[in-house]
């Protein structure tokens, strides 16, 4: 399988579940509640700094450097928390589905391969006939 078709499957994997829409709704997110960090808390000095806060809460690394301290800004740390965690499962799902669905490709193309093999066999020459021979042996034994 070429680079070019595992990313086409990677691509459509993401389009059909819908992760596209919900990662790139998180992204969103992510710069939207930096910004209102920003406003409502008194400790974080800049955007720069309320997008770190935002990672560290995202990634629940939580360094302590900048923390949340009106109710405004908790919430919003929870919620991107919460946001965070599910956002990573979707991801990890689709990954998952995306190298199972390149498995089952690959089975398929030996299966489909192996039958082709099998209905020429006449054709065959004496070495693809033991080599098939070989296949089937190590398959049996598997």
């Amino acid at each position: 399988m070429r680079n070019k078709q595992k990313r086409r499957m990677l691509m459509k994997a993401f389009k059909t579940t819908g992760a596209d829409k919900i990662i790139g709704a998180y992204i969103l997110w992510f710069f939207i509640a930096a910004a209102v960090i920003w406003l409502w808390e008194p400790d974080i000095n800049g955007y720069g700094d309320s997008l770190w806060f935002c990672f560290a809460t995202a990634t629940s690394i939580g360094y302590g450097d900048q923390v949340a301290v009106t109710v405004v800004g908790r919430i919003i740390a929870v919620i991107l928390s919460v946001y965070s965690i599910a956002v990573i499962a979707v991801f990890t799902a689709v990954i998952t589905s995306f190298f199972t669905d390149i498995a089952r490709w690959r089975a398929n193309n030996s299966a489909r391969k192996f039958l082709d093999e099998l209905e020429h066999l006449p054709e065959l020459s004496k070495e693809e006939l033991e080599e098939l021979s070989r296949r089937v042996r190590d398959f049996n034994r598997s």
